[in-house]
C-alpha cells in the first residue's frame, strides 16, 4: 500500500482513449481557452481604458474578468497539454498547485458575486447613498477583501487535504485536482477534519447566496415601483447580467457535487466539471456585454482603435 509520502504523481481522468478523440478534445478546448482570454482580455482592457467606465460596477467586473481567467487558466491547459501529449500525469507539486489556485479563484469569485449583489442593491435601493458607501477606498477594500478570504480558504482546503495520508493508489476520477477526489484516496479518519472545513465554507457559501436572495427581492420590489417603463428597463438590464452569471455558477456547482450517486459515471461528471470549471469563465464577458449598451460601445471603440494601430503600423512598415 502506497502513502502520501511515496506519491510522486497523480493520474487524471482522460477525455478519450482514442488518439483521434484526444487531438478533438485538444483542439476544442483550446478554441474555449482562446475565446476566454479574448473575451476576458477585451473586458479588462476596455474598462481600464475607457474613464466613463471608471465606476464601481466596472471596477467589480474587472475583478471578475481577472478571477475568471485565472480560474480556466488553472484547469484548463494541463487539460489540453494531457490530451496533446497522450498523458494522464500531473506532480504530487502541480496537483497541490492546481488545487490551492483553483480553490482560491472559486472562492474568490463567489465572494466578488456578492459584492457585484451588493453593489447593485445600493445602487438601485439606496442610490443617494451609493457614494457614500461605495467609494473608491470602499471598492478597493472590499475587492481585496474577496481576494483575501478566497486565497485563506484555499490555503486551509490545501494544507489540510495534502496532510493526509493516501494509501488508495494515485488515479483520480477528474480531469484536475479537487477535493472528493484526494478525499477517496485517504485511508485515515483525520479526513474529518477536512469535511468539517467543508461544512463551515458550505455554510459560509450559504449565507452570501441568503445575502443575493434577500437582496435580490429587494431590488425587484424598489424595480417594480419605478413609475417610468423605461427606467424599469433600464435598473433591469444592470441586475440581469449578474443574476445570469450567479444562476450559472450556482447550477452547475450545485449540479456537480450533490448530483445522485445513482447517475454519477464518470462520463457524466467529467461533462459537469467542464460546465462548471471551463464553461463560466468563457461565457461570462458574453453575458456582461450582451445586454450593456454602454459596455458594448467602449468595446467597440477599443477593437476599432486596435484595428487603426495595426493599420497604422503596417503601412508605416511598407
Amino acid at each position: 500500500m502506497s502513502n502520501s509520502s511515496s506519491i510522486r504523481q497523480f493520474l487524471l481522468l482522460a477525455f478519450a482513449d482514442r488518439r483521434e478523440l484526444q487531438l478533438l478534445h485538444f483542439w476544442l478546448f483550446l478554441g474555449i481557452y482562446l475565446a476566454a482570454l479574448l473575451g476576458n482580455g477585451l473586458i479588462i482592457t476596455t474598462i481600464a481604458w475607457d474613464h466613463h467606465l471608471h465606476t464601481p460596477m466596472y471596477f467589480f467586473l474587472l475583478n471578475l474578468s481577472l478571477l475568471d481567467l485565472g480560474c480556466i487558466s488553472t484547469t484548463l491547459p494541463k487539460a489540453m497539454a494531457n490530451s496533446l501529449w497522450d498523458t494522464r500525469a500531473i506532480s504530487y507539486t502541480g496537483c497541490a498547485a492546481q488545487f490551492l489556485f483553483l480553490l482560491f479563484f472559486l472562492g474568490a469569485e463567489w465572494s466578488l458575486l456578492t459584492i457585484m449583489c451588493y453593489d447593485r442593491y445600493v445602487a438601485i435601493c439606496r442610490p443617494l447613498h451609493y457614494g457614500t458607501l461605495l467609494g473608491s477606498r470602499a471598492c478597493v477594500h472590499m475587492a481585496a477583501a474577496a481576494w483575501a478570504s478566497g486565497f485563506l480558504s484555499a490555503l486551509l482546503h490545501t494544507a489540510s487535504t495534502f496532510s493526509l495520508p493516501l494509501c488508495q493508489g494515485n488515479a483520480l476520477g477528474q480531469f484536475f485536482c479537487e477535493i472528493p477526489q484526494i478525499l477517496k484516496l485517504s485511508c485515515s479518519h483525520s479526513y474529518l477534519r477536512e469535511l468539517w472545513l467543508i461544512v463551515v465554507g458550505a455554510c459560509l457559501a450559504f449565507g452570501c447566496f441568503v445575502f443575493m436572495v434577500v437582496s435580490y427581492v429587494q431590488i425587484f420590489r424598489a424595480v417594480l415601483r419605478i413609475p417610468s417603463q423605461q427606467g424599469r428597463h433600464k435598473a433591469f438590464s444592470t441586475c440581469l447580467p449578474h443574476l445570469a452569471v450567479v444562476s450559472l455558477f450556482i447550477s452547475t456547482g450545485m449540479f456537480a457535487y450533490l448530483k445522485p450517486p445513482s447517475i454519477s459515471s464518470p462520463s457524466l461528471d467529467l461533462v459537469v466539471a467542464v460546465l462548471y470549471s471551463v464553461v463560466p469563465p468563457a461565457v461570462n464577458p458574453l453575458i456582461y456585454s450582451m445586454r450593456n449598451q454602454e459596455l458594448t460601445d467602449a468595446l467597440r471603440k477599443v477593437i476599432s482603435s486596435l484595428l487603426k494601430s495595426e493599420r497604422f503600423k503596417a503601412s508605416f512598415h511598407k
